[in-house]
């Protein structure tokens, strides 16, 4: 565990620093380290934060820490908030059933349960009998259920779970007859499932890191190894891995037929490379299908027959197809071409194929015959978000709707008579009717047209005095659709608006539309979120004294770099998990994956510079008036390490000439944001919501 989370008792460090809203800010040491770039010299003054398991680290976490907690507590209403967030996320949420080997299963959470609970059954209406609950592996919720893989005989199940946050996976093997725990237990898997052949299963793995540097130290040559039931992990046979090129992942998928095995490679580009392995001959070696990680390919095999889903030579996605015999790019035909809209994803069902596009940031589904032809286009509830489940041999298929007004419910659709009826819808205690949304466009600073949703409580006045909550994300191939979170309703219910932009870098469009928010374009990304910004408040949907931005991840760099470069345009900004520091994040645990999007301050002086001209570490100016700032991280997250966000914080208090607070919320237990349990994620919620509508001056 990090030092940061076991010094609860250290003195709190000398609040000699800054100071506004009479908040004394503790103050952070600064050395005198600089880093050399083509040239040109780079100060980093707060380089020891990076290092969490020290004890001048865990004093500052500890001060800061005192400091936000004090602040956000003092909130008069954070108590009767958190109290309607617990009521309004206090409804059964189910997911879609999916059968495997004879044996129905279906996560389900009762409503305040930290984790979902995993239930099986015989039949779909039979009785529903506890299979996995993580609820069960710790007091606090904080050990997360990652997956589960079930033997291809039906008889066993390795699943994976992670400890508060982390991307560090354990897996577990359960005897599904007996619900029996076996002894196997495998420990430093990441970024892995388990991939059953016979008595075993493969799985992906790093060498245990150094004491201390769990969270940290940069992940390289992933090992691809080969555990046979019953034996330690010791005896794990190492089956594959590359030196030569570390900083790739590399992972095995095997048919449930156990005859076609796939070698993916995957880190170098935005997709990945595929080779293959024909089972049925003895001594196969694997032959490589692809060899442009630029690409994805994503392969299905039915019978004889490879289906690959790629963006390959179609930016919107296509169909190809192929057998062993033919595994080369080069031979592959054609099955489904490219149209329009962007395939999303890809569902073979009963002798039949189920397609998902993005038509405008929102699902579109269609059934397509085993000739590739199009049948029918599949009727969804709305205007919303769907993903389909089945198997190509089996008649039940079924798929979840949700909307940013419709939380997820589970429909039963017959492919034969084309009829869909609900299979479990939740029975929230608010009033959903109260809610619409409707989609917007906008244009960006250079003409590109940009859409927007925006879900707000029925009335609403376009007066410009409306709070108003502005999400983004915009990079790495990744979509925003519309969805539910019952968190939001607190803030709608007090006639507040959501707002979910996307932006470039994201799927929304395909591939083009990702490449223009990367690497030397990626400014797009944030003129599209400043232009969204401006449009709001031109609209008089609100204005800058109830604006809030909020964004995660590559999320949490796009409210910095905004915050930095139109500090005027805003009154609360929620960076949260950020990636902050662009000139290093690549040499952080699998930071280095990033540089497809992103690109590296190594790579050419040029680069250096774009980088260094939107990183918000190094756009924090003394002296400016930045709007109130909560940041938010985590001790255990091994993603977007907490140092960026620690520096960041550090720099924004310093430089800070207004009177608005910028604070920093350090949380314990907890990663990257997937798996949290709930009680955490209401907590954090509470403060959130409670923060931006404090700096507003509204009450709840």
């Amino acid at each position: 565990m990090r030092l940061i989370t076991m010094i609860m008792g250290m003195a709190m460090m000398a609040s000699t620093g800054a100071m506004t809203q009479g908040l004394h800010y503790p103050e952070t040491r600064k050395d005198g380290t600089v880093d050399e770039y083509f040239g040109q010299k780079v100060s980093d003054p707060y380089r020891w934060l990076e290092d969490d398991t020290s004890a001048e680290t865990a004093a500052w976490v500890e001060a800061e820490n005192s400091l936000t907690t004090s602040y956000l507590q003092k909130i008069p209403f954070r108590q009767k908030l958190l109290k309607r967030l617990r009521e309004v996320s206090n409804y059964e949420k189910i997911g879609v059933p999916f059968k495997r080997y004879g044996h129905w299963y279906i996560y389900k959470n009762n409503g305040l349960q930290n984790q979902s609970v995993l239930y099986t059954m015989d039949t779909l209406d039979g009785e529903q009998r506890t299979f996995l609950d993580p609820n069960t592996l710790s007091d606090d919720g904080t050990v997360a259920l990652k997956g589960v893989y079930f033997s291809h005989d039906g008889r066993y199940a390795a699943y994976a779970i992670s400890r508060s946050g982390s991307d560090w996976q354990e897996f577990y093997v359960i005897d599904i007859k007996t619900g029996q725990l076996l002894s196997d237990h495998i420990e430093w898997a990441k970024f892995s499932g388990a991939t059953w052949l016979g008595d075993g299963f493969y799985y992906s793995a790093y060498d245990a890191p150094k004491e201390g540097k769990e969270f940290s130290n940069v992940n390289e040559t992933i090992k691809i190894y080969y555990h046979k039931l019953g034996t330690p992990q010791t005896a794990d046979v190492l089956f594959f891995q590359n030196p030569v090129q570390p900083q790739r992942f590399y992972g095995i998928q095997v048919n449930k037929e156990e005859t076609v095995m796939f070698l993916d490679e995957s880190g170098a580009g935005a997709g990945n490379n595929l080779f293959v392995r024909d089972l049925r001959q003895p001594g196969s070696q694997f032959i490589q299908m692809t060899n442009d990680m630029d690409y994805f390919y994503y392969p299905i095999v039915d019978g004889d027959k490879i289906y690959i889903y790629t963006n390959w030579q179609a930016p919107r996605g296509r169909m190809m197809v192929t057998d062993l015999k033919h595994p080369g790019i080069s031979e592959w035909k054609e099955f489904i071409p490219q149209g329009k809209d962007v395939i999303e994803d890809v569902t073979l069902v009963n002798g039949r194929i189920i397609l998902c596009y993005t038509e405008d940031a929102s699902t579109h589904a269609y059934v397509y015959g085993m000739d590739g032809k199009r049948q029918r286009e599949i009727r969804l509830p709305g205007v919303g978000s769907a993903g389909f489940s089945g198997e190509k041999d089996e008649p039940e298929c079924f798929f979840s709707y949700t909307s940013f007004t419709v939380p997820g419910t589970i429909y039963r659709y017959d492919i034969d008579a084309d009829r869909s009826e609900v299979f479990a819808a939740p029975k929230v205690n608010f009033r959903l009717s109260d809610y619409t949304s409707e989609q917007l466009f906008f244009e960006s600073k250079d003409g590109t047209r940009v859409p927007m949703f925006i879900t707000y409580k029925k009335g609403m006045k376009r007066n410009g005095k409306n709070p108003l909550l502005l999400y983004g994300y915009g990079g790495f191939n990744v979509s925003l659709p519309p969805g539910f979170s019952s968190s939001r309703i607190p803030f709608l219910e007090k006639g507040g608006i959501y707002a979910q932009v996307n932006l470039r870098g994201g799927s929304e469009y395909g591939e083009e539309w990702h490449v223009a928010g990367t690497k030397m374009q990626k400014q797009n990304v944030f003129d599209d979120f400043i232009a969204a910004a401006e449009y709001l408040i031109r609209e008089k949907y609100t204005s800058t004294e109830r604006l809030a931005i909020q964004g995660g991840s590559n999320g949490g760099l796009l409210v910095g770099a905004c915050m930095t470069q139109r500090p005027d345009l805003y009154r609360v900004c929620i960076p949260q998990v950020g990636v902050m520091d662009m000139l290093r994040y690549h040499k952080f645990t699998i930071g280095w994956n990033w540089a497809s999007d992103y690109g590296t301050s190594e790579d050419s002086p040029e680069m250096f510079q774009y980088l260094r001209g939107y990183s918000p570490l190094h756009n924090l100016k003394p002296g400016t008036s930045y709007p109130a700032t909560l940041v938010t991280t985590a001790d255990h997250d091994d993603r977007v390490v907490p140092a960026h966000s620690f520096k960041f914080a550090a720099t924004l208090q310093a430089c800070q000439a207004g009177d608005a607070p910028t604070l920093i919320r350090i949380d314990t237990k907890a990663g990257h944001g997937g798996g949290k349990p709930l009680a955490k994620v209401l907590e954090e919620q509470a403060d959130i919501y409670g923060f931006i509508l404090y700096q507003m001056g509204l009450k709840y």
